[in-house]
């Protein structure tokens, strides 16, 4: 979606912008037509063949780590919303499937119970440590994602990491990289 589409929302900000309306909205949106009750996500479906970014079927499973089925299930009763493509193939919209992610997203609860500035925590369990006299590389599995930590033997050592511990990987926002696929190629 362009920044220009996302500037003509009445309550997204070109740069950023929330999938939850704001409390108190009283404009409406004279280009697409949209009241102040409506979200974000109706916003986008009112016009979304111009701007959808199309994610068919098989990818949303992909993403959501469900069955083509479970998505087809989901568009049929109306959890997600699709259209066919040019091609002729059902797709979902990427912004409604983003939300969708979100909201079924649980995360098992971060058993060390600190207050922490970082927002990026995935508690995994250990499956691999490879250690020297100085450094040691720790290898977690955190649900579907691999994570890798380099850190000293020390440190290892004092947390008492061994293969099966539970454990947190923590990424600070400021160390997160964001790929894209490249120009006419899907994820």
């Amino acid at each position: 979606m362009s920044n220009s589409f996302l500037s003509g929302l009445p309550y997204v900000k070109a740069t950023h912008f929330s999938l939850e309306p704001p409390a108190r909205q009283r404009s409406s949106c004279p280009r697409l037509k949209i009241t102040a009750r409506q979200t974000v996500l109706d916003a986008v479906f009112a016009d979304r063949m111009a701007y959808m970014t199309p994610i068919r079927v098989s990818e949303a499973a992909r993403f959501l780590g469900v069955s083509d089925d479970t998505v087809r299930r989901w568009l049929e009763n109306g959890t997600l919303h699709g259209s066919k493509d040019q091609q002729g193939r059902m797709v979902v919209d990427g912004v409604e499937l983003a939300a969708l992610a979100k909201k079924q997203s649980q995360l098992p609860d971060d058993p060390t119970g600190i207050g922490s500035s970082a927002r990026n925590r995935m508690v995994g369990l250990v499956t691999n440590i490879v250690m020297d006299r100085v450094m040691a590389q720790v290898e977690m599995q955190c649900g579907p994602f691999r994570v890798v930590s380099l850190m000293s033997s020390e440190a290892v050592r004092d947390l008492g990491l061994e293969l099966g511990s539970v454990a947190t990987a923590v990424v600070k926002s400021t160390n997160v990289i964001i790929e894209v696929p490249a120009k006419g190629k899907t994820a």
